[in-house]
């Protein structure tokens, strides 16, 4: 059976507490291995860490998204880090980075909030999962800025440019993306083709960016198989091949167990 591992899930959001066992099972059944569950802020760490305890195969990610940083009580990163170091179901720090496509308000409350996460993972040595949204320039020079030339982690849903993905490779981050790719819009393929196969990854991003497929509905990880079959045909790929070394750089990346 091939296995996947989809990197970005949202699974204590509210679309799946009616049936989040349900989803969980349709994932192992469509042969994703492992699954990480991210947090938003310190509350809803708390809640995928719970999750990644429930189950054998799901792990978890704290962090603080951009969208939260101007809600942030002191002492919450903190708790953060101390979530992280005292877990070994925490596999990153995560979600975080830059957002200004929906806050255009809180930029100086996302910068510290974004910087304060990259220093807890750097001291606690796990990789980081980076969202970015209408951010791309300003995320670069905030790195350029700080001196920030190196970092274990990953891009995720990612959406820029060549000259944008060579950025973060240069730095040694990896990138994933999401059914994005799957939809007839998708513009980027050259993205796709340009990513070395040693920093690539999958994800889903649940509940959210549903297969083309499936437009309309809730998104799931079971769908990681339509992004892999999507970056296989892109890359010119089998599936099977693109599942081996998805599965491969996710394991080396957030040290996960075979």
């Amino acid at each position: 059976m091939i296995l996947f591992i989809d990197t970005h899930t949202h699974l204590h959001f509210k679309e799946f507490d009616e049936d989040r066992d349900a989803v969980i099972s349709r994932a192992q059944k469509a042969g994703v291995s492992q699954i990480i569950t991210l947090g938003t802020g310190l509350s809803s760490s708390r809640q995928t860490l719970k999750i990644a305890n429930t189950y054998p195969f799901i792990y978890a990610a704290a962090g603080i998204h951009p969208s939260e940083a101007h809600q942030v009580s002191p002492g919450d990163d903190e708790a953060i880090a101390d979530i992280a170091r005292q877990e070994e179901k925490i596999v990153a720090i995560g979600e975080i980075g830059l957002d200004f496509y929906w806050d255009k308000t809180y930029y100086r409350e996302q910068y510290d909030v974004f910087l304060t996460m990259l220093r807890i993972a750097q001291d606690i040595a796990l990789p980081v999962v980076i969202h970015n949204r209408s951010a791309q320039r300003e995320m670069q020079w905030f790195f350029q800025e700080e001196g920030i030339t190196e970092l274990s982690g990953v891009m995720h849903c990612f959406a820029g440019d060549i000259i944008d993905v060579r950025f973060y490779l240069d730095m040694g981050l990896h990138i994933s993306f999401t059914a994005d790719i799957t939809h007839k819009n998708f513009s980027r393929t050259d993205v796709v083709k340009f990513v070395p196969l040693d920093r690539l990854l999958l994800e889903t991003d649940s509940p959210f960016i549903v297969p083309a497929k499936f437009s309309g509905k809730r998104n799931e990880p079971a769908n990681v198989l339509y992004v892999a079959e999507k970056l296989a045909e892109i890359r010119g790929m089998s599936v099977e091949e693109i599942a081996r070394i998805t599965t491969g750089n996710a394991r080396r990346l957030f040290k996960l167990p075979e």
